[in-house]
């Protein structure tokens, strides 16, 4: 807990390489662009994002959840809903339960909102999906998503080990469900039912509206069953499915200069 940074790369490096040998070795879906061309660019938009919250954030949400513990501010910090009325693993799954709901809440709105879509785009103009479709986002919207995580975690008084499990499982499951590999159909049917898996997710960044704005959970799967946003399966199959979004079709599009400025190039929706 002293180096939360350090846990957090550690994991993401870790599971970054699993996912990547997992796509190697069983690939779902035939890729379309210069693999090293992507990874150049979408690993590099990671590092410049990494850069913007150590230049530009004040604090983080694991910062704020200390904040907000010491001064006992928040629900979990209330006498009613703290740990000694509450056990704390109670909390922290809740927690995680919790702010996974909110992230499900934040996407399907950076997709209703045109302003905001401008940003969320980024993600979506991928034109293959991989493990590093996870971490490709705008900087603008790294910042903003950090503000809306901040803002729940001190209104809620969300302990710090809640913050930083929370951030390792969106990461970890945002990198597994964008992997371009193969899961067995029957796990995959399994595994759905609890959370989302690649197969699942694939269809959210489909080329076709109706299922872009589906399936917008990143690690349970439920809100989508629950939200009315689950599609099962894309219309054309994982193997045909289109990638990506109609405006930016050019293998110049997946370079890191123009996915920055990207949400300053759409044209009305």
């Amino acid at each position: 807990m002293n180096s939360p940074e350090t846990i957090r790369l550690a994991i993401f490096i870790a599971v970054l390489l699993l996912c990547a040998i997992w796509e190697f070795t069983s690939p779902r879906k035939a890729l379309t662009q210069n693999k090293f061309q992507r990874w150049l660019s979408n690993l590099g938009l990671v590092g410049f994002n990494s850069i913007c919250i150590s230049l530009l954030m004040p604090l983080v949400a694991f910062q704020a959840a200390i904040n907000a513990q010491t001064s006992e501010i928040g629900l979990f910090n209330m006498s009613l809903f703290n740990s000694e009325t509450l056990p704390t693993f109670a909390i922290v799954i809740l927690s995680v339960v919790i702010l996974d709901f909110a992230i499900y809440i934040q996407h399907v709105v950076f997709h209703r909102v045109p302003l905001l879509w401008r940003l969320h785009q980024v993600h979506h103009a991928d034109q293959d999906i991989d493990v590093t479709t996870g971490a490709r986002f705008h900087p603008i919207e790294i910042i903003l998503s950090m503000w809306i995580k901040i803002g729940i975690v001190v209104a809620l008084g969300i302990p710090p080990e809640a913050v930083l499990l929370f951030e390792i499982i969106l990461n970890a499951s945002a990198m597994f469900n964008h992997s371009n590999a193969f899961l067995n159909l029957k796990v995959d049917s399994w595994l759905r039912k609890v959370i989302v898996t690649p197969d699942m997710h694939r269809v959210h960044h489909s080329i076709k509206v109706k299922e872009t704005h589906s399936n917008f959970g990143f690690f349970l799967s439920v809100w989508d069953r629950w939200g009315n946003t689950y599609r099962e399966q894309p219309e054309d199959g994982h193997d045909k499915v289109t990638i990506g979004v109609p405006l930016f079709r050019t293998s110049r599009e997946q370079w890191l200069d123009k996915m920055l400025t990207q949400p300053f190039r759409i044209k009305k929706r």
